[in-house]
């Protein structure tokens, strides 16, 4: 069976950098259309934009803060019209850890914060979306994280909380839609260097110490992921849905 998106749009949230950038570049060299989104970092968004077009695809860039419900309804809604009125696959990708707190110590705007950008986003980005998944064919991937397996590190109670809560509406939304076609699923990484989140909220010494935790001896990259989220995009995996892989080296199994 042949990996191709020939013909295929594909909505990316956070689609700018790290592992977002990977899945977006990921679906435009199998050919699909791409639009994604960032927050931030105008410029990579930008950027990334440019080296999918230079590949011969369609591809658009919206800056957009997915825990707004109406910001979303609007950016979707542009999307669908400069893609011919539907979109084939939505990769959830958006989130962050914010920072982190124990439980003890932690502020409401923090809690609500974490929950919002990780797990509202994706119900507002999938909601958005579905009306325009009307082809009979959908893909939905959705980032959880190994957080979600075994908690988390220290201080990330709340993020991990929020990426278990992707992996149940990842299951509960996989029966709702079945019967139009789409499939839904969802990554769950471990430790994935060349990305923000471990740039910013990981010592030298917690990566080096996590690496040597893990069988198979290194960090993840951004594109080990775009691979498997590759998987369930395409046809190989038109027979999973409800399913959550782990990428993390062998460093935890659930």
């Amino acid at each position: 069976m042949e990996l191709s998106l020939k013909g295929k749009t594909a909505f990316v949230t956070g689609g700018n950098i790290g592992i977002g950038r990977a899945v977006s570049l990921a679906f435009a060299k199998c050919g699909a259309d791409v639009a994604l989104t960032y927050y931030s970092h105008k410029e990579e968004g930008e950027a990334t934009v440019k080296e999918i077009k230079a590949m011969g695809r369609n591809a658009y860039g919206f800056q957009l803060d997915a825990t707004d419900a109406d910001q979303v309804k609007t950016v979707v809604g542009q999307a669908a019209e400069l893609f011919g009125g539907h979109i084939d696959i939505l990769m959830n990708n958006a989130g962050h850890l914010v920072a982190r707190s124990p439980i003890v110590d932690m502020t409401d705007e923090h809690w609500f914060k974490t929950i919002n950008v990780n797990l509202t986003s994706t119900f507002f980005c999938t909601r958005a979306v579905l009306p325009f998944m009307n082809t009979g064919w959908g893909r939905i991937v959705n980032m959880s994280s190994l957080a979600a397996r075994n908690g988390g590190g220290n201080g990330a109670t709340a993020y991990a909380a929020s990426k278990g809560a992707v992996i149940a509406f990842t299951r509960g939304l996989c029966k709702e839609v079945a019967d139009q076609g789409i499939t839904v699923n969802a990554v769950a990484p471990g430790l994935i260097l060349e990305t923000p989140f471990h740039e910013t909220f990981n010592s030298d010494e917690g990566i080096k110490g996590a690496i040597n935790a893990t069988p198979l001896k290194r960090g993840g990259t951004p594109e080990d992921v775009a691979n498997a989220v590759l998987y369930f995009a395409t046809d190989l995996g038109s027979f999973i849905t409800g399913e959550i892989v782990e990428i993390n080296g062998g460093m935890y199994f659930a």
